[in-house]
């Protein structure tokens, strides 16, 4: 079966920076739209990130633009997503998905992915 494992999510200080992994197990991400969202408690689960696999565009929420970059490495089957210049408001469980096909004027929205992993902690102190 298809499996998301993340790992990378931790503690750190307004302004650092942290990187985000989240290897794959039973779909290719390379011919899969991937993506990455987060939750914060008691909020609904919100966009962040995705790359749309047909022509590898990048797309990113207002409030990550220019400091959150989502990547894939094809060899290892693996997505990333690098966290700069962090804010307390990025404190969340961040969560990869990944979907073989959708409308691509839908890819943020969470109902587009049928992939999920189970999520990792991310916590930026003031």
């Amino acid at each position: 079966q298809v499996q998301l494992i993340e790992s990378g999510g931790g503690l750190v200080q307004a302004g650092g920076s942290l990187r985000l992994s989240c290897a794959a197990s039973g779909i290719t991400l390379m011919t899969n739209n991937v993506a990455w969202f987060r939750q914060a408690p008691g909020k609904e689960r919100e966009f962040v990130a995705a790359i749309t696999w047909s022509d590898e565009r990048l797309n990113y929420a207002d409030s990550v633009q220019g400091r959150f970059t989502i990547s894939r490495d094809n060899t290892k089957n693996t997505m990333f997503l690098q966290m700069n210049s962090l804010k307390p408001e990025d404190t969340a469980v961040y969560y990869c998905a990944a979907q073989y096909s959708f409308d691509y004027r839908a890819y943020a929205r969470t109902n587009s992915y049928d992939y999920w992993g189970q999520g990792t902690q991310v916590t930026v102190s003031s």
